[in-house]
């Protein structure tokens, strides 16, 4: 079973800590773009014989930047080149920025299910420090409006360890986002990317660096407000409401879940990554050149469309590795040695054995039983990164 993601890399602003493949002010290209992008979607759908998918996800940027019509004509576009199963999740991302209930109950009609929202802080001055242009009366609007619609699935994003923010200020925006009665929420540590204007900000001393022991009190006051009010987490930044039931992940994001456990997936659009029969790839970033691509030449050996600037066939070694790193992100599931033993003809003791005795001497990692799996601890969840890095 596979999944879909499409790029939409528009937005009418690039906010100050972004290093995502996104550009403001080439809105005048999203005609083309749309154009192109279902290009790719019948290249790579219909030489793979219209693969299965049991997810899409419209990620960015900003998709909703596009107008229903648009929408429409790419999910038109993937529903012929792809089978997609009944019960498929499909995401959409979007900012709180002029959601209307009529826009997002037409998306509905179209098939998306599911509605990512980028809330980041309730408080002004964290905003201002991110250069997000919306408040928070945006924000509950859209999400009125989304409930309105219909949308059963709701996720909103949250950023922590803001310069300036305290652990008073992230406990009303927790408090205030789930006022909103949301179904899932991610929580991000603010990283400061190479060649953000954020970074460059706080190089030359104009705005304070984030303080890594102050977002490690906020992660962990996070994780004790959300067990409190119903939440589960199910990976290292995120959380899913989890209803009393036989479908209780039901609302764990079935997308994220595809990389963390390693399975395969399509990216199309500038910018989107891939992993299929085992080949690592990725497509041209700017969407000029992409387009330029995608109106050029014949296509390439699939799963390669003629969009893809780079790809790689991994050793089985590295797609072990690849599985280690990811399954440790989740922190209910872990790495399942039986699956792992069986897709790969070893456990993860025959091959990382030395590995895994360190991190579980380190209290970084537990094994349990039964099921028979490896995991972080709760004290690994704050030192994940020394975790991964011991598998990449």
């Amino acid at each position: 079973m596979h999944s879909l993601y499409v790029h939409i890399p528009f937005c009418r602003h690039r906010c100050g800590y972004c290093d995502f493949n996104t550009y403001s002010g080439l809105d005048s290209l999203i005609p083309n773009y749309v154009e192109a992008l279902s290009k790719e979607i019948r290249e790579v759908g219909s030489q793979g014989d219209r693969p299965r998918l049991h997810s899409l996800f419209f990620g960015g940027g900003t998709p909703s930047l596009l107008t229903t019509h648009q929408a429409g004509v790419l999910i038109g576009t993937i529903r012929h080149s792809f089978s997609i199963e009944a019960e498929a999740e499909f995401t959409l991302e979007a900012n709180p920025d002029g959601l209307t209930e009529r826009y997002l109950a037409e998306l509905l009609l179209l098939g998306v299910n599911r509605l990512s929202l980028g809330v980041q802080s309730i408080h002004p001055a964290e905003l201002a420090v991110l250069e997000r242009e919306h408040g928070i009366e945006r924000v509950v609007s859209s999400v009125r409006a989304a409930r309105a619609a219909g949308l059963a699935n709701l996720s909103l994003d949250l950023i922590y360890g803001i310069p300036g923010q305290t652990l008073d200020t992230w406990e009303q925006t927790l408090q205030c986002v789930l006022d909103l009665d949301p179904d899932h929420l991610s929580l991000y540590a603010l990283t400061l990317e190479h060649g953000t204007p954020l970074r460059r900000e706080v190089r030359a001393g104009r705005v304070a660096a984030p303080d890594d022991d102050l977002a490690a009190d906020m992660y962990e006051q996070a994780g004790e407000r959300l067990a409190r009010n119903g939440f589960a987490q199910y990976e290292v930044s995120n959380w899913a409401r989890r209803p009393a039931g036989p479908d209780a992940w039901r609302f764990a994001s079935r997308h994220n879940l595809q990389y963390w456990r390693n399975l395969p997936y399509f990216g199309v659009g500038a910018g989107a990554h891939g992993y299929v029969n085992g080949r690592r790839y990725s497509n041209v970033l700017a969407p000029a050149t992409y387009i330029r691509r995608m109106n050029a030449g014949p296509g390439r050996n699939w799963p390669l469309s003629r969009a893809v600037a780079r790809s790689e066939l991994l050793s089985n070694d590295e797609a072990m590795r690849q599985s280690m790193w990811l399954g440790m992100r989740l922190t209910e599931e872990g790495v399942p040695v039986e699956d792992f033993t069986q897709r790969f003809g070893v456990s993860p003791d025959g091959r990382f054995g030395p590995e895994i005795d360190e991190l579980l001497a380190q209290g970084l990692i537990e094994r349990e039983v039964r099921p028979n799996r490896l995991r972080l601890t709760e004290h690994g969840r704050l030192l994940a990164n020394q975790v991964f890095v011991r598998f990449v």
